[in-house]
């Protein structure tokens, strides 16, 4: 295995955007930000204007759910046009993975849709050495969810028209900053918040019960979960505790390291993929469906480790306790409950291609037909 640290330079956390945002931007002229509808007129949003300033050359509000590769493109023009050398990105996944893809289509003279459909790779490549100059523009992440896409080398975009999710990889698509601020999460919606912590434990949860895995992402992962199973109940309970959020956001970020010691995720990371691009399940409720699914039936190959998880969140069996606390956040876990019918599981099983991360799930999936089984687990 390779432990290999991406190519960022800072993680602020407890402290406001406000604060940390100018001397993190310094000397850089023409900025462009990016963020959603749903966040443009904000207070968050507002307090980045203004510690930007005059330098913020160009703004758009237009990323949509699952970075579809059209938003991915006019992001990537308007850096173009406004010559802006460094990007921050405010928001959830949708907009970090989008901004960073939109950023390497700059660094590649990418500008149409095949092309960038082309600079996919598999899910199962690695991120490579980030040696050498940085390219321009460079991202700064304001996350307002827990999804942790600021901590990745890889980022998601999807075709719309096929209903199929892509991923781009390149170590310098990883933001030079991260900016953990807990206010900065006070105005996303809480099924938002809570199901994106969702996505975390996800992430935690896989390397943990991972066939291979490693002394740091044992560590790490493990840590993750124990902190969301404290932090997500409390912030449920009182949306403004800004501890809480602050020790959610820092779970977040424990919650993927364990990827950067070369530790896989498996098949509920893979078919969240097939559900956000086939039928728009946002990222985070992708993971309230379908991990507690995995894990029953991955039980027979990693019931110990399992059993570890369960310990953490109270119950006897891990799948079974994860849906528990998941639903005891108010979150949905089961299919049916996003309008998903059995009529349309054979569909979405024969959407899987052969390559991770199901390919590398602790029990072999063997085709289609495991992938139905999984997914009815989760009806």
């Amino acid at each position: 295995m390779l432990h290999q640290w991406p190519a960022q330079a800072r993680v602020y956390h407890d402290v406001a955007v406000a604060e940390a945002l100018p001397g993190e931007v310094g000397g850089t002229q023409r900025i462009a930000l990016v963020t959603t509808r749903s966040l443009a007129d904000s207070r968050i949003a507002a307090a980045v204007r203004d510690a930007l300033g005059a330098r913020l050359v160009a703004e758009t509000a237009a990323m949509r759910a699952h970075s579809p590769v059209e938003d991915v493109l006019a992001l990537a023009a308007l850096l173009r046009e406004s010559r802006a050398e460094l990007v921050v990105a405010l928001g959830g996944g949708s907009v970090i993975d989008g901004a960073k893809v939109a950023c390497l289509a700059v660094w590649r003279g990418i500008t149409d849709p095949a092309a960038l459909i082309e600079a996919a790779v598999s899910r199962g490549a690695s991120p490579g050495a980030w040696d050498g100059a940085a390219p321009s523009p460079r991202l700064i992440a304001v996350p307002t969810t827990l999804s942790a896409a600021e901590f990745a080398p890889h980022a998601g975009y999807t075709d719309l028209a096929e209903g199929r999710k892509y991923r781009a990889l390149d170590p310098r698509m990883v933001p030079r900053a991260v900016l953990l601020d807990p206010a900065a999460t006070l105005e996303t919606p809480a099924q938002l918040f809570l199901s994106s912590g969702i996505r975390a434990l996800d992430h935690a949860a896989e390397r943990w019960c991972a066939l291979e895995t490693a002394p740091f992402s044992d560590a790490v992962s493990r840590q993750a979960m124990l902190m969301l199973a404290d932090g997500l109940p409390r912030v449920a309970a009182a949306a403004g505790d800004l501890r809480a959020r602050a020790l959610c956001q820092q779970a977040a970020w424990l919650s993927v390291m364990g990827g950067w010691a070369g530790v896989a995720v498996g098949a509920s990371h893979g078919l969240g993929y097939i559900l956000g691009a086939a039928r728009g399940v946002p990222h985070g409720v992708t993971s309230c469906l379908m991990l507690h699914a995995v894990m029953r039936w991955n039980a027979p190959v990693n019931a110990a480790r399992q059993a570890d998880i369960a310990a953490i969140f109270g119950g006897a069996e891990a799948g079974p306790a994860i849906e528990d606390f998941v639903a005891g956040l108010g979150l949905p876990t089961r299919l049916h409950q996003q309008g998903i019918t059995e009529a349309e599981i054979p569909g979405l099983a024969a959407r899987w291609t052969g390559d991770a991360p199901i390919a590398t799930n602790p029990r072999p999936v063997r085709g289609a037909a495991d992938l139905e089984e999984i997914l009815r687990l989760a009806l």
